[in-house]
C-alpha cells in the first residue's frame, strides 16, 4: 500500500491537488484510516480535461495494434500482481482476499478482451446506395474525450470495464473513481503507464467533492462521452447535466433482481445459485438477488437449506484466513441494511438466521435469511446492498412474473426450473437486460452487461461494449 501513489494522475504526472487538499481512506473492517490521498477540486478537473483533450487527436491516430498491445501488456501485469492488488482491494473495500483475487482475474480479462476487439473495429458498410447516385462508405472513429465514473464495490473491475474499451477505441479519459476506494484505481493508472499508455490518455482525479468536479466537466463542452456506474438517483442527475451539451451517456445503474425458484427446480442448484447471486461481494452488487420468490411447494425446504448455508459463513476481516464475509463499505451502508431488516421483521417476517448487528469495531453485518416477508416491506422495492435474502412464496407463474416485473429497475433476473419451455418463456417475459437461467452468476467480460428501464443505458463488455466509445461517419461519393 505504501508503494501506491496517493496523488492525482494528470498528463502522465503525479500531482498534488489544488491547495494540497487530501481525503482519508479507511479500512471498513476496523474504521481506522489507512492513508490520505489527493482530494481534487474544480481546477484539478480542468487540468485533467485539458490533458485529455490535448492528447485526443494523436491518440486517435494510434494504430489499433499498438492500442491492443498496451492493453495486453496491462493484462499481464495485473495478473502478475494478483496478490498485492487483492490485498489493496480488501484493505480499502473489505471483501475477503479470495474474492478479491477473483476480481483481479475478472478485471484483467476486460483488458485482454478489448485488446482483441481493438483490431476488429470496422465501419461495416460500403456500396452503391439504392438510388444509384452515390457510393456509401461507413467508418467508425473514437467519440472523443470521455469521463468515466466508477463505484466502490468492484474497484478494479469497474475501472478496467470502462478503460479497456475506451483505450481500444482510441478515446482519452478523465477517470473519477469512488472516494471510498481510490487506491486500487491509482494502482491501475500506474500499471497502464508501465504498459506504455501515452501521457494524457488516462487522467485520474480522486475527490470527495464529486459535484464540484463532475458538473463543470459535463457542462464544459469538451467531454463527449460519460460512462457511469452507480445509483439510479445519481444517474438521473448526471443525465440532466449531460443534456446541456448533449454529452453521449452510457449508464449501469441500480438493480432489484428477482430470484425465482419453481416447483420443478433442482434445489441443490437453486441454493448454490442463491449463495452466489446473494453473497457475492457481501451482497454489495447491482446484480445481487434482492427478492426471492419460491414456489410454495418447495419454499420451506429452500429456506431451511439457504439458512443453513448462510449461517455457516464466517464473518470477519477480509484479510483473515477462512473468512467468507467481510464488512460492508461504511456506516451508512450498514445502517440501511439494519433498517430494512427491522422494517421487514416489524411487518411479520421471520428471521431464520442472522438479523442482528454484532458488537465491536468494523461495519459487519451477518448473513441473514428472512422468510414470510410481507410484499409491502421496504426491502422489496429498495436495493438492499447487503447480505440479506428475503423470501416470499408464490403459486402461479403469471403472478410471479407480474410481481417480479413490478419495479422501475430491470438489470438482471434469476430463474431456476427444469423445464425448457418454462425456462425460455419466463426468461422472455422478465423485464431485465440479463437472465441467469439455473445459474447465480451472469457477469462475464465476453457478454454484454447492462439493464433496461431505470437500470441503465447501453451495454458494457462483449462485442458491443466498444460501440459505446465509437461513432459512425458516413461518406458519400458520386458514382461516375
Amino acid at each position: 500500500m505504501n508503494d501506491v501513489p496517493k496523488q492525482l494522475f494528470i498528463g502522465g504526472k503525479w500531482l498534488d491537488a489544488e491547495a494540497g487538499a487530501t481525503m482519508p481512506v479507511d479500512d471498513p473492517a476496523t474504521g481506522e484510516i489507512l492513508c490520505q490521498v489527493a482530494d481534487a477540486g474544480p481546477e484539478d478537473a480542468r487540468l485533467a480535461e485539458e490533458a485529455a483533450v490535448a492528447a485526443q487527436e494523436e491518440w486517435a491516430r494510434t494504430a489499433p495494434r499498438a492500442r491492443s498491445e498496451i492493453l495486453r501488456r496491462a493484462y499481464e501485469i495485473i495478473l502478475s500482481r494478483t496478490d498485492e492488488l487483492a490485498l489493496l482491494m480488501t484493505s480499502e473495500m473489505g471483501k475477503p482476499l479470495a474474492e478479491a483475487r477473483g476480481e483481479v482475474a475478472y478485471a484483467a480479462e476486460f483488458f485482454r478482451w478489448f485488446s482483441e476487439e481493438a483490431v476488429r473495429i470496422d465501419g461495416g458498410g460500403y456500396g452503391v446506395l439504392p438510388d444509384g447516385r452515390n457510393r456509401m462508405l461507413l467508418t467508425r472513429r473514437p467519440v472523443g474525450p470521455c469521463l468515466l465514473i466508477t463505484p466502490w464495490n468492484f474497484p478494479l473491475a469497474m475501472g478496467t470495464r470502462k478503460i479497456g474499451p475506451a483505450i481500444a477505441a482510441g478515446c482519452t479519459m478523465v477517470f473519477k473513481p469512488a472516494p471510498q476506494t481510490p487506491l486500487t484505481s491509482l494502482a491501475l493508472a500506474g500499471i497502464l503507464r508501465e504498459a506504455g499508455l501515452p501521457d494524457g490518455v488516462l487522467n485520474v482525479v480522486t475527490t470527495s467533492r464529486a459535484d464540484k468536479v463532475v458538473e463543470p466537466l459535463l457542462k464544459g463542452g469538451r467531454i463527449r462521452k460519460l460512462s457511469f456506474t452507480g445509483s439510479t438517483q445519481v444517474g438521473r442527475i448526471l443525465l440532466a447535466q449531460c443534456a446541456d451539451t448533449v454529452v453521449r451517456a452510457s449508464m449501469e445503474l441500480g438493480g432489484n433482481a428477482p430470484f425465482i425458484v419453481f416447483d420443478d427446480a433442482d434445489l441443490d442448484a437453486a441454493v448454490d445459485g442463491a449463495m452466489i447471486a446473494k453473497m457475492r461481494n457481501m451482497g454489495e452488487a447491482c446484480t445481487a438477488a434482492n427478492r426471492f420468490f419460491v414456489h410454495s411447494s418447495v419454499a420451506d425446504e429452500f429456506a431451511v437449506r439457504l439458512a443453513e448455508r448462510m449461517g455457516a459463513l464466517v464473518v470477519g476481516p477480509g484479510t483473515r484466513d477462512g473468512v467468507d464475509v467481510g464488512p460492508l463499505i461504511d456506516d451508512a451502508g450498514r445502517a440501511k441494511v439494519e433498517e430494512l431488516v427491522a422494517d421487514a421483521v416489524g411487518r411479520g417476517a421471520r428471521v431464520l438466521v442472522g438479523g442482528s448487528t454484532p458488537d465491536g469495531p468494523g461495519r459487519f453485518y451477518p448473513p441473514t435469511v428472512l422468510a414470510g416477508v410481507d410484499p409491502g416491506s421496504r426491502l422489496m422495492d429498495t436495493e438492499i446492498f447487503g447480505p440479506v435474502a428475503a423470501i416470499l412464496t408464490f403459486d402461479d407463474e403469471d403472478e410471479v412474473i407480474r410481481v417480479a416485473n413490478d419495479t422501475p429497475w430491470g438489470l438482471v433476473g434469476y430463474v431456476f426450473t427444469a423445464g425448457l419451455d418454462r425456462s425460455l418463456r419466463v426468461s422472455e417475459r422478465l423485464e431485465v437486460g440479463m437472465v441467469g437461467l439455473n445459474t447465480g452468476l451472469v457477469s462475464n467480460p465476453a457478454a454484454p452487461f447492462g439493464g433496461i428501464k431505470q437500470s441503465g443505458l447501453g451495454r458494457e463488455g462483449g462485442r458491443v461494449g466498444i460501440d459505446e466509445f465509437l461513432e459512425y461517419q458516413y461518406l458519400a461519393m458520386p458514382v461516375k
